[in-house]
This record gives structure tokens, sequence and C-alpha cells, in this order.
């Protein structure tokens, strides 16, 4: 593989189709009710704020957050169950410190070393939804 052909995840080719494509947001489940607890994990621990909703939406109930160029919106499902396989993929320029934050915290981390040229961790929110959170080791993988 020639250097300028890597994607900016670190493998395989880039690739820019015609319709230019960019992540706005993931969404979350969350139980009814539970978005003071949800504050007090995105918030609290790591360290997003919450922005407003749109009054139509707000009606819904949930919450957005943000932080840099994250955003995750919170959406309210009735017969709620935490996703423990599906979860967003969040990069981040500090794992380490993401880590420490999150253990310092109570929340317990689970170090993985399966992706080759990133060094990852995975955590579980407050209602068990399955968050990654990764950071390019700077080798690139052969694959």
């Amino acid at each position: 593989m020639s250097e300028d052909k890597i994607s900016s995840q670190g493998y395989g080719p880039d690739h820019a189709s015609p319709i230019g494509y960019s992540l706005h947001h993931v969404q979350i489940a969350i139980p009814p009710g539970s978005e003071d607890e949800c504050r007090a994990f995105y918030i609290d621990v790591l360290g997003m704020i919450e922005i407003k909703k749109p009054p139509v939406l707000a009606a819904r109930g949930g919450l957005w957050v943000r932080a840099d160029a994250l955003e995750i919106h919170l959406g309210v499902e009735q017969d709620f169950r935490p996703a423990r396989k599906a979860h967003p993929g969040i990069r981040v320029d500090d794992l380490d410190g993401l880590a420490d934050r999150l253990t310092g915290r109570g929340v317990e981390v689970t170090w993985d070393d399966n992706f080759p040229g990133h060094r990852r961790l995975y955590a579980f929110d407050n209602l068990g939804n399955r968050l990654e959170f990764l950071q390019r080791d700077g080798s690139r993988p052969e694959w």
C-alpha cells in the first residue's frame, strides 16, 4: 500500500464518495426517566456538555451531549435494553488520560490490543451501553 492511499483511519485506502459522508451524531438508547443518571455519566464522568434539543424533540425526553467533534444523542426507548455488542467507536487523543478519568470515577475499563495500529478500551455507561474508545498508535497494520 502506498502511503498516500492510507485512510485517516490508519489502514486501507481512503475513498471520497460523490455524496460527502461524515458523522453528525451517534444515538444511544436510554430508558424513560433516566436523563439525570445519564447526565451523571456523560457530563460528570466523560466531561461532555449538554446541548439544547429543539422543542419538538425535547418533548420526547432524552438528552444530547457534545465534546470536541463528538455528539451523542441519548434517546428514550420504552422497552430499553442496553446495547452490549453494538457500540460507537470513539476516537480520542489521550486514551490513557481517559482511562484514568474513567477508573478514577469508578468506571471499569477493559483494554483490548486486538486492533492493529490502535490502542483501545471498552467501558459501559451507567445503563450498561457499551462504548469503545480508541487512539491510533502510529504503526501501520500490514493487512
